[in-house]
């Protein structure tokens, strides 16, 4: 009974200690941060390579959190962003804004556009204040996340050094409609079906990833944020984005299609843009077998805007 118990308690130990010990060797640390903004706490991940100079801050999308997006951890395989960039010299955040992984509602429940921009600013101002950077962080907002990063841009320039659209969804021609009366909250609760809706292109990751992000998407973000107050995309002016731009496209993502990029190049106000199609890549082509061209296209830009 004694070496049962005693062997018992060693197995606990071990699970204890394999639960709190770094998962992969040779990985940077992953760390979590709370940003105040106007009084509510913004989970804030950051993973860093030792002699960074400059850093970037990636911005999730409509239903996924940062760190199923960003972050994504599968044995035997290298597919997160977070790490991709560390390996090329940055300090890299990823936040969760307003109901997302590890940021709570606030007390209206709803998240909108403006409140997006406003929070990504605060955060901005966080991230500039911590390092001893040489340049202001990088921006880069995938999908959803590409607009309100554009909005931030168009509002406070003067935080960033440059800006990363991927997945841009948003036809600037359009205009959103405002809310109706009996705009209600949700609450719907997302599903595995939807949490592997973005893995288009057959054999462009593995089923065991794929399963991998499911879990992580769900345990993180089991029920899906609210948004409100759309129309405020309406004030989106490509021309008014004067920092310099990259548009990253992959060549069969259905949310960002080549016509709606063709717009916000041509329509951008920098002359320092470039726009990259990423072969084979769809919406979450950094997940995916482009990643590598994904990150070295990224890469190279920044480092252009660092020259």
């Amino acid at each position: 009974m004694i070496k049962t118990s005693l062997s018992a308690l060693l197995i606990c130990v071990f699970l204890v200690f394999a639960c709190t010990s770094p998962s992969t060797p040779g990985k940077a640390e992953l760390k979590r941060h709370t940003v105040t903004a106007d009084d509510h706490p913004i989970a804030l991940w950051e993973k860093s390579a030792s002699d960074a100079t400059e850093a970037i801050l990636l911005v999730h999308g409509r239903t996924w959190s940062a760190l199923p997006d960003f972050d994504l951890q599968v044995e035997g395989e290298n597919l997160s962003l977070m790490d991709g960039l560390v390996e090329n010299g940055y300090v890299v955040y990823a936040v969760d804004l307003r109901g997302y992984g590890g940021t709570p509602r606030d007390e209206t429940e709803w998240l909108t556009p403006n409140r997006a921009a406003l929070d990504l600013a605060i955060v901005l101002k966080w991230i500039d204040n911590q390092k001893n950077l040489t340049l202001k962080p990088h921006l880069f907002g995938w999908s959803m996340g590409s607009t309100h990063s554009q909005l931030l841009a168009q509002r406070n320039p003067e935080l960033i050094s440059s800006l990363t659209l991927f997945g841009y969804w948003f036809d600037n021609d359009q205009t959103i409609p405002p809310d109706t009366e009996d705009h209600a909250l949700k609450k719907i609760v997302n599903t595995k079906e939807a949490a592997a809706s973005d893995f288009i292109i057959p054999g462009s990751i593995s089923q065991k990833a794929i399963d991998m992000y499911v879990q992580m998407a769900l345990e993180a973000d089991p029920i899906k944020v609210d948004w409100k107050n759309l129309d405020q995309y309406n004030e989106l002016d490509p021309s008014k984005v004067n920092v310099p731009t990259l548009i990253l496209q992959g060549e069969h993502d259905p949310i960002g299609p080549t016509d709606k990029q063709a717009k916000l190049y041509t329509r951008l106000g920098t002359a320092h843009k470039q726009w990259v199609t990423v072969p084979g890549g769809d919406h979450a082509a950094f997940m995916e077998t482009p990643r590598a061209y994904f990150i070295n296209e990224l890469v190279t830009f920044l480092e252009g805007v660092s020259k």
